[in-house]
């Protein structure tokens, strides 16, 4: 099989496509033939090093396919099936993988493979932040940077769609645009001086109730301070870098904020927690509420391009990689 392989960390060019033997599942396994791979920014992470892990090294956390073998003990699955998964160990930039059927959900009709790779950690991810971070209600004003992007455009969606008002933060006014689609009332652009003024102003000063950050050092700041006083602070990526070191006292200050790190895999490491998660995710998609937009596709072998693409912020929607 190909499969795509880093041997240092670095630029996108330490992606290489190389050619490789891939062994029987094991007990409890399932091997899955992709057909398409979801590219995320954590896989910028892993590339660069951000996220350590062992060399050498293949990028990816999501993926849509079809089950070619079933390993000993696996219940539930067939061969033949339609699934899709996202997992905590990086790996699935490959046209097949082993993986543990526990960690797999099944497509169900409606859903495009294409869809269900491009929505497994950008979908889940925006499911359990508008519905367990903070259940967001009729009548919050939230606020979402990067709202062109895979996360953010299903967010905006869904946060509308839940009675939100949606504020968002984009880079340029093509992305505007998309951003307003998905359902922002207001959308800012970035670089253009600080938010906090322009969010009071839209607010009538009382700020917004929770911040969707996936930006990091660049916006951090600037997020604490489009709070309303005990509003929450969603820091979850790193686009631009870590967030600084903040003092709680920072959040005293501001109005006794709330600050959380969220991971994915903190919501769905149960089974149980995986199959609702994704069950709610699908059905808000076949029902209308979030709309899958694909803005990318590009062949396995063109990761590195991918890459470039996606750290140069010339991506919108979500983009898959097609074996």
């Amino acid at each position: 099989m190909k499969c795509i392989r880093f041997h240092e960390h670095g630029g996108p060019q330490v992606l290489r496509v190389e050619d490789l033997e891939l062994a029987s599942p094991a007990a409890g396994e399932a091997q899955i033939r992709h057909t398409a791979i979801g590219l995320n920014y954590i896989d910028v992470y892993d590339r660069t090093g951000l996220y350590p892990g062992e060399l050498p090294g293949t990028p990816g956390r999501e993926a849509a396919g079809v089950i070619t073998a079933l390993g000993r003990n696996v219940r539930g699955f067939r061969v033949g099936e339609r699934v899709a998964y996202v997992h905590s160990a990086p790996g699935a930039y490959c046209e097949a993988r082993n993986l543990p059927a526990a960690r797999l959900v099944k497509i169900p009709k409606g859903i495009a493979e294409e869809q269900a790779a491009a929505l497994m950690l950008k979908g889940l991810t925006a499911q359990f932040l508008v519905r367990r971070t903070h259940r967001v209600r009729c009548g919050d004003t939230v606020l979402v940077h990067a709202a062109a992007g895979g996360v953010g455009s299903l967010l905006a969606q869904w946060a509308k769609a839940l009675g939100a008002k949606v504020i968002g933060v984009v880079g340029n006014e093509a992305k505007a645009e998309l951003a307003r689609k998905h359902g922002c009332r207001h959308v800012l652009l970035s670089g253009r001086g600080p938010l906090a003024p322009e969010v009071r102003r839209l607010t009538r000063g009382r700020g917004v109730d929770v911040v969707y950050d996936s930006v990091g050092r660049d916006t951090f700041m600037d997020s604490l301070d489009c709070l309303r006083p005990l509003g929450l602070m969603v820091s979850y990526g790193n686009a631009s870098g870590p967030p600084p070191a903040v003092e709680p006292l920072e959040l005293s200050r501001r109005g006794s904020l709330f600050l959380t790190r969220p991971t994915l895999f903190s919501y769905v490491g149960r089974r149980e927690e995986l199959e609702a998660a994704a069950r709610e995710l699908f059905a808000a998609v076949k029902q209308g509420v979030v709309r899958v937009r694909i803005g990318q596709r590009y062949r396995l072998t063109e990761a590195a391009a991918a890459h470039r693409d996606l750290e140069a912020r010339r991506t919108t929607g979500s983009t898959v990689l097609i074996p």
